[in-house]
């Protein structure tokens, strides 16, 4: 399961191994909420446990770090995924 690394902040940014056969997204965890968020566009697809406010910060931070994000996903998934636009 890759993390994106270089994201500041308490929340840790990943991917499963199997999730290159879904649209590209990314999984947000802090101890033990867990959150999805879609990446084009931005949106929350799925949240156990994080309050509105911090998901707005999540969203804020993907936002910031989005072509970081994408570069990652690429990297484990290769170019040739699934994309909706």
């Amino acid at each position: 399961m890759p993390t994106i690394s270089n994201i500041s902040g308490p929340y840790r940014f990943f991917f499963y191994s199997f999730d290159c056969n879904e649209q590209m997204h990314v999984h947000v965890q802090r101890e033990r909420m867990i959150c999805k968020f879609w990446i084009q566009p931005v949106a929350l697809a799925r949240n156990q446990g994080f309050a509105p406010k911090e998901l707005n910060a999540i969203r804020e931070a993907i936002l910031k770090n989005r072509d970081k994000i994408m570069e990652a996903w690429y990297e484990h998934c290769g170019t040739n995924t699934r994309s909706k636009n």
